[in-house]
């Protein structure tokens, strides 16, 4: 049984990046465990929609069936003016407790400022000899988020790794729309057709009907 942690700087960055995977994850029997970073608290007064976002989160939750959920509530799109030592550490914290072996990241070259900052945190919590327990970590790709990264000098998101959510992408497709704010209809980015679009083609990739891919950052043998 493995123990998985998904970091996720925004709810949603989970079930676009790696849905299908985590409900791999929970079917074999491993404990996940998601780590929200972020929270829309100090970013709007709306409190409507905070209400909301709040009984989103726990639908996804119940919907996955996650063995706990860690929220940091770092205001969003606010993290570059959040010192380094307190988004290690808080990341950090989770990790001492959980103790997990698989680790899934936002990509570092995201549009996002939040996941490359989110990225960067994350890697420091993956030291060996401060976190021994740690044997893999995976890099997801967000839709809207890394495909619309325009960074010229980067080499893109080149995946090595691919899991097989042929029987899990329509469970993965309810649960995003669940996130009723930030899903509409094609072209919209985070679209139904977007989602099961890229699932294809990876699922092409993979020599499958629907994927998920990865970049996998390091892996211990023990």
């Amino acid at each position: 049984m493995n123990k998985v942690m998904i970091i996720a700087p925004h709810p949603d960055d989970e079930t676009l990046g790696c849905g299908g995977t985590i409900l791999r994850h929970i079917s074999n029997g491993d404990d996940v465990y998601w780590c929200i970073i972020t929270t829309a608290e100090g970013l709007t007064t709306d409190r409507k929609w905070l209400e909301r976002r709040e009984e989103e989160i726990a639908q996804v939750t119940s919907a996955y069936g996650f063995k706990n959920v860690f929220k940091l509530n770092f205001v969003a799109t606010k993290l570059d003016s959040v010192p380094d030592n307190n988004l290690i550490n808080a990341i950090g914290d989770v990790f001492k407790e959980i103790k997990p072996n698989v680790v899934y990241v936002p990509y570092r070259g995201d549009i996002h400022s939040d996941h490359k900052i989110v990225y960067d945190a994350t890697m420091s919590c993956t030291k060996w000899f401060r976190f021994p327990s740690i044997e893999k970590v995976l890099i997801y790709e967000t839709i809207s988020e890394t495909n619309f990264a325009m960074n010229i000098d980067s080499i893109g998101f080149r995946p090595n790794v691919f899991s097989n959510i042929s029987g899990y992408i329509n469970k993965k497709v309810e649960i995003m729309n669940i996130y009723e704010s930030e899903i509409a209809s094609h072209p919209f980015p985070r679209s139904e057709g977007s989602i099961r679009a890229l699932a294809v083609l990876r699922g092409a990739t993979a020599g499958v009907d629907a994927a998920e891919a990865f970049m996998l950052v390091k892996e211990r043998i023990l």
